[in-house]
């Protein structure tokens, strides 16, 4: 099926199309859907959860970022994901502890002041659910990760805008882009955990 179809219905497809993206989907032409889109930032949250002092979630976001997809609704391998995010809008919603995460000891934002994102392989995993791989670039340092991303759906917005939406997760270990900065704890342990849990719930427009 393609990239994005909604989820499988059981019942039989029509004998009259067997093969038609409508008939395996029960939903519209997925190829009407494939195109060019733009990130909607207004309705796009780029998330973070970090473990504080070993007992606790810190969660943050990034407020100001750019981002374009390409989809193909007939072979969702051709499909593309460009992401582009000022590190100056971090937002953990503690001004003193924004300040650190820019500062040398974490982001080096006055000398690598943009985070980016360029996927580049997409796989369908079945269903609405399908694995995106890329690289993702911070303090200078690129290395790969992958992202499980779930379709939301599609759906014209009251301006008549075509939207698609996805949610997704992953997983990174700071400390493989080099955000090693960390306090060892008198219990045991360390202040600043080096995984780190990402969340992305995207909202998208296709451009004219």
């Amino acid at each position: 099926m393609g990239i994005f179809g909604r989820k499988q219905d059981s019942s039989p497809a029509p004998a009259s199309s067997p093969t038609s993206p409508a008939a395996r989907t029960g939903g519209p032409d997925l190829g009407a859907l494939s195109g060019e889109y733009t990130i909607d930032p207004a309705h796009t949250t780029l998330g973070f959860t970090a473990r504080h002092a070993m007992v606790t979630n810190v969660k943050g976001q990034f407020d100001d970022f750019t981002g374009s997809l390409h989809l193909d609704g007939t072979d969702p391998s051709k499909s593309t994901a460009s992401f582009d995010v000022q590190m100056a809008s971090i937002d953990t919603g503690n001004p003193d502890r924004d300040g650190h995460l820019k500062s040398a000891d974490f982001f080096k934002i006055d000398e690598f002041p943009t985070m980016t994102f360029r996927s580049t392989s997409v796989e369908p995993l079945g269903g609405d659910d399908y694995r995106v791989t890329g690289d993702l670039t911070i303090v200078g340092t690129t290395r790969p990760i992958t992202i499980d991303l779930e379709f939301n759906g599609h759906a014209k917005d009251p301006f008549g805008n075509e939207r698609v939406g996805f949610e997704g997760k992953a997983e990174i270990r700071r400390s493989e882009w080099g955000v090693t900065w960390n306090t060892a704890l008198e219990t045991g342990g360390v202040l600043v955990s080096d995984k780190i849990k990402l969340t992305f719930d995207i909202s998208a427009i296709k451009d004219s």
